[in-house]
């Protein structure tokens, strides 16, 4: 089903969600910190707004707000795996004995599991990186 071309973009895209991963996973690890900088509370900023008489709506932290992206980011690059996995595995039950498709199922569900490990351990990385090198 697959081509070379297709092949190559499943594998860049699975590299690009890991590298965002990485980049951004940080973000989700901060938040998971009990010591997460507060804007409102820790600039003054919202003292100033009561002095002045404004009336100012709780805000939730950007680390939250991250992290709760990085969340779902990471659950949809698990529905794409799971979605790759399947898709491999039908190839598989139906090709029939024909092994140029058993060999191209077979690779489509060894790339997907390669793209979700890489995916999970730029993750972990990152996150084992921020709660025992960053400083508190």
């Amino acid at each position: 089903m697959f081509n070379k071309t297709g092949k190559k973009l499943i594998s860049g895209l699975f590299t690009v969600l890991a590298l965002l991963n990485f980049c951004f996973g940080s973000a989700a690890a901060l938040a998971a910190n009990d010591t997460t900088y507060n804007f409102a509370e820790d600039s003054g900023i919202q003292n100033t707004a009561n002095v002045g008489g404004y009336v100012t709506a709780s805000s939730t932290p950007i680390e939250t707000v991250v992290s709760n992206i990085i969340y779902a980011f990471l659950g949809l690059v698990g529905v794409i795996f799971l979605g790759f996995v399947m898709y491999g595995a039908v190839t598989w039950m139906t090709s029939m004995g024909n092994s140029e498709k058993v060999e191209q199922a077979n690779k489509t569900v060894m790339s997907a599991l390669l793209g979700i490990i890489i995916t999970l351990s730029a993750y972990v990385v990152s996150y084992f990186v921020i709660n025992y090198f960053w400083p508190k």
